[in-house]
């Protein structure tokens, strides 16, 4: 069982990284959110699960136990596959999925992209009594029905941290962030991994139309 990696980081795409550990690279599948705190050509840690199935071994990371925590205690709730657990941790940090799960909120999952209600449903009754984490007061809701926070959508820090980590700087990120919600009304709905694609597409037009400009 491989529960951590520490080593060089080689690659960070939008989906997965790559930590090189004794001149082996592991890839492993993560949040925007874990992504965000890796840096090429630095050093990392992070804690990881393996799933193993006939046909493969994949490699999950996480920023913290309490990730990993959640994510394998996700994987307990029937129909929930290691995918779909990751984009719970996509949408929400693990003290906000305790919390959803706490107070029976089931609204909360189904707004995780492939759950529906009745799996959001599964998922409350069956984690009931098993996922308790510390609450900080800090911590926002789960489940906003406005979808904003005081400084914008819920995910604009993520997609901010995202946006650095692939080597943009902050300064064009928050240009980039700011452009997309301004002109998209839907943006507060979106998930961290929606946001992240529609602002990345809005920086690739800017940039392709600079270079025509040139």
């Amino acid at each position: 069982m491989i529960s951590s990696l520490s080593g060089t980081v080689t690659h960070v795409g939008l989906h997965e990284a790559v930590v090189e550990v004794g001149g082996v690279g592991m890839l492993f599948h993560a949040t925007p959110g874990t992504l965000a705190t890796l840096r090429l050509g630095e050093h990392a840690r992070v804690e990881t699960s393996l799933i193993v199935k006939e046909d493969s071994l994949t490699l999950f990371g996480f920023r913290d136990n309490e990730e990993r925590e959640v994510f394998t205690t996700m994987l307990s709730v029937s129909g929930i596959g290691p995918r779909i657990a990751l984009a719970v941790l996509s949408v929400y940090s693990p003290v906000e999925v305790s919390r959803a799960v706490a107070a029976g909120d089931d609204k909360a999952f189904s707004k995780v992209p492939g759950i529906g209600p009745k799996g959001a449903r599964r998922i409350v009754l069956e984690l009931a009594g098993k996922l308790v984490l510390p609450d900080p007061e800090s911590e926002s809701e789960p489940a906003s029905d406005s979808g904003t926070a005081s400084q914008g959508p819920t995910w604009r820090g993520q997609v901010l941290d995202a946006l650095v980590g692939l080597g943009w700087t902050e300064k064009d990120a928050v240009s980039a962030v700011d452009a997309f919600v301004d002109s998209s009304p839907e943006a507060a709905s979106l998930t961290v991994a929606e946001a992240l694609r529609n602002v990345l597409a809005g920086l690739g037009r800017a940039n392709a139309m600079g270079h025509r400009a040139k």
